[in-house]
């Protein structure tokens, strides 16, 4: 019998499969994800795959395209939308998701290429009489000089306003002697050019007494009218901020201390409002009501926190019940998050906060004031209504 040659050198077998095999294998496999890994993180930052451009993807649609694509796996999701619900077109989904271009929003299609433009690329939730996009508040980020220069103010009309301000009646209930509600200002300057002597520049418009903190005082003192303890900071954030060597950018570092400061001293306080003045001018800030102006609100709930859902639905009853009420108050309520502001804007520390663009530059005190009264009559309703519920 004829002798098989034996094979020469040594071969390894692991399963049926030579250990020559395994090796290149292994290493194409680690040679891909490398390259992967090098291609995914080589690019600047802005072009850098991460958590939040799947984020950023998602929120290109909305919450019933996403149950209707969970629906195809398990059709129970969907028994939760309306009757009138319809499918998405899956055209319409691919070109979004393609190109980020979301038909009937020009902003998408030309927010990254004009300069400036990103100023508007907030998402309006609830849109009040007359507001769109060319309408959302502005902030502007005066240098530190501005805000600090002392300028002469006025708020002699005032004192004709209190005596006409009509008598509330005693409230049925209290809450006795708790502060459940807290006022803060992170722009404290912010100021309204009829009551600054000589400045027509809407820039101009902050003073150090003569402004935003103001209408916070006005609305905690209508607040306690109607049995709700309320505490109104008037914290000079700009001064402090000074005081730091910090810009205004840091203005919201800022006033955090001072919530929680306030929010470590007093546990009562549950509901927490940051008052600013927009700079759009009159025609977008006054509305008429019963033949009186009013300062025009406007809510911004920051997407960039955990409490985002709860402050939207807190800010969305308070929406409602204005629109109600005082129609034409509420300019709507825009959320916001980091790539188009603040995104947090303190709203982190409590599920009941919001930010309230209170009038514009060209509003009176007179105007704010009556715009504070309204709000604090809803906001009363808000809150009563809410302890009889939790005391049944």
């Amino acid at each position: 019998m004829k002798k098989m040659d034996k094979p020469s050198g040594i071969q390894a077998y692991f399963e049926g499969t030579s250990l020559k095999r395994l090796v290149i294998t292994g290493f194409i496999g680690f040679i891909t994800i490398s390259s992967f890994i090098l291609l995914l993180t080589s690019y600047e930052m802005k072009y850098r795959f991460a958590s939040s451009t799947i984020h950023n993807w998602l929120t290109n649609f909305s919450s019933e395209s996403l149950i209707y694509v969970m629906g195809m796996e398990n059709r129970y999701f969907t028994t939760i939308l309306p009757e009138e619900s319809e499918p998405p077109n899956f055209s319409s989904v691919a070109f979004e998701f393609a190109t980020s271009i979301k038909p009937g929003d020009i902003r998408s299609l030309l927010g990254r290429e004009l300069p400036g433009f990103a100023l508007y690329d907030a998402e309006i939730y609830v849109a009040g009489e007359g507001t769109d996009y060319t309408s959302l508040p502005i902030e502007s980020s005066p240098p530190m000089e501005v805000l600090l220069a002392e300028r002469k103010a006025s708020i002699e009309e005032l004192e004709k306003y209190e005596s006409e301000n009509e008598e509330v009646k005693p409230p049925a209930m209290t809450t006795g002697n708790k502060n459940v509600v807290f006022i803060y200002h992170s722009h404290s300057s912010e100021s309204y050019l009829p009551h600054l002597e000589g400045v027509k520049n809407p820039n101009l418009a902050h003073h150090s007494k003569v402004n935003i903190t103001m209408v916070g005082k006005k609305f905690s003192e209508e607040l306690k009218k109607r049995g709700i303890g309320a505490q109104a900071d008037e914290t000079n954030i700009m001064k402090k901020l000074n005081e730091r060597g910090l810009k205004f950018g840091s203005s919201y570092r800022m006033s955090r201390e001072v919530v929680q400061s306030a929010m470590a001293s007093d546990k009562n306080l549950a509901f927490f409002f940051d008052f600013h003045r927009d700079s759009q001018r009159r025609d977008k800030t006054t509305v008429t009501i019963n033949g009186k102006a009013y300062s025009r609100l406007f809510f911004v709930i920051g997407k960039a926190n955990k409490n985002y859902e709860e402050n939207l639905q807190f800010a969305k009853q308070l929406n409602e019940k204005l629109e109600k009420k005082y129609p034409g108050l509420s300019r709507g309520i825009i959320t916001k998050d980091k790539s188009q502001g603040n995104g947090i804007y303190n709203q982190d520390l409590s599920d009941r906060s919001a930010l309230l663009e209170v009038g514009g530059v060209d509003n009176t005190m007179e105007e704010n004031y009556r715009t504070a009264a309204a709000l604090a009559d809803v906001f009363s309703e808000y809150y009563w209504d809410g302890e009889k519920v939790s005391n049944k």
